[in-house]
């Protein structure tokens, strides 16, 4: 019951209101040091891709160019990562800034601090921002000193901007190589098909057989129209003549002579008639028909691989392109800003935020210990 009497009000105040609020004015008006932000905002923006017009180089580079958004997100992991506090601790002696013996602790970075402590400290000094509606990013940096938190946001601007340049050469080199690799291909493809058609050319005799086919087709329909008038004029002479009559024994032999050479014509067009070695038109080689299908075929190899080597030369020229010219760029929308006031620590907030605390906890040990005194009474 003494150590009940002990807690007073005028104590309770004192102790839980007093105290702490002192403590905290010391540190905020002696202790505590200033932190300035320094705030930058960026956008990715990409080069268009006249490219992509060339008929079917779109399908053959597909999907090696990410959307912004991932970009983006890209960018906001890098400006977080390891790699970029090596740079800028080369560039700027962070660890030296940050851990300066006239900042106070709470704040401040050991200077034995390990790797992995430093990043931590790094992450909680830098914070980046995505805007989802305009794919924005909101760079806020902090430092002990204005100049200083404006020169760390520039340099991790300079240096976002060659992370962006170098991972978009990156894409565009592999673009490069695989459409070169796919242009080496085809014209291996075209190449071997010039050669099969140059080798039926040589091993046939002909240079055409389709033309040779039409040619020989339009043989075949003039020697029937010759059969059909001369059968005519047989048949009129064969009217009024005997059948030994110089004139009709010289019409059936025109006839018999006209209808041999047309069954050669036909066999060679078609492949078609006597197999027993009469004459040369019976070889599988004079088959124009047979002749003119291989060729087709052929020729419509060597057409597709010439059209497959156009679009490969023309893809291996956009990528080449792409290679060597600026595809993404950070686009600076705010510029890297120079405080003029320290944005942390907020003082004034967080000695309301104190106060205001305080009293709820003085109200509570108020209850409680009113609680029990009911009960020991």
């Amino acid at each position: 019951m003494n150590e009940l009497k002990a807690f007073t009000p005028r104590r309770l105040k004192i102790a839980l209101l007093g105290v702490p609020l002192t403590l905290a004015l010391i540190y905020y008006s002696v202790i505590a040091s200033d932190r300035y932000v320094s705030e930058a905002t960026v956008a990715l923006q990409r080069a268009s891709n006249d490219g992509s017009s060339i008929p079917g180089a779109a399908l053959l580079l597909a999907g090696l160019n990410p959307p912004s958004r991932e970009d983006t997100l890209y960018l906001k992991q890098y400006i977080h990562s390891l790699g970029l506090l090596q740079k800028l601790e080369t560039q700027l002696n962070l660890r030296a800034h940050f851990s300066e013996r006239r900042l106070d602790l709470p704040v401040r970075l050991s200077p034995k601090a390990s790797q992995e402590d430093f990043l931590e400290y790094y992450r909680q000094r830098v914070e980046v921002t995505l805007d989802d509606l305009s794919s924005t990013l909101t760079l806020r940096v902090q430092g002990f000193d204005a100049s200083f938190a404006q020169q760390l946001n520039q340099a991790i601007l300079d240096d976002s901007e060659r992370f962006v340049n170098e991972l978009s050469h990156k894409l565009a080199r592999e673009k490069l190589q695989f459409a070169e690799g796919e242009l080496k291909l085809a014209a291996e493809r075209l190449q071997s098909a010039k050669t099969q058609v140059l080798e039926f050319q040589a091993k046939n005799r002909f240079l055409d057989p389709i033309v040779q086919a039409r040619a020989s087709g339009l043989v075949t329909a003039e020697l029937q129209s010759q059969i059909t008038k001369t059968e005519a004029e047989l048949r009129s002479l064969q009217a009024f003549l005997n059948e030994d009559a110089f004139q009709v024994r010289a019409l059936k032999a025109q006839v018999d002579a006209l209808k041999a050479q047309f069954e050669i014509e036909r066999s060679r067009a078609t492949g078609i008639g006597d197999d027993r070695g009469k004459g040369k038109g019976n070889r599988k080689s004079d088959r124009l028909g047979e002749l003119a299908v291989d060729f087709k075929g052929l020729e419509l190899q060597a057409e597709f691989a010439l059209d497959g080597y156009k679009l490969a030369l023309a893809a291996v020229e956009n990528a080449r392109i792409d290679a060597t010219r600026k595809l993404k760029t950070l686009s600076v929308i705010e510029p890297a800003t120079l405080p003029e006031t320290a944005a942390y620590p907020r003082r004034l907030y967080s000695l309301v935020t104190l106060l205001v605390a305080g009293f709820l906890l003085y109200a509570v040990a108020r209850l409680v210990l009113a609680t029990i005194r009911e009960h020991q009474d």
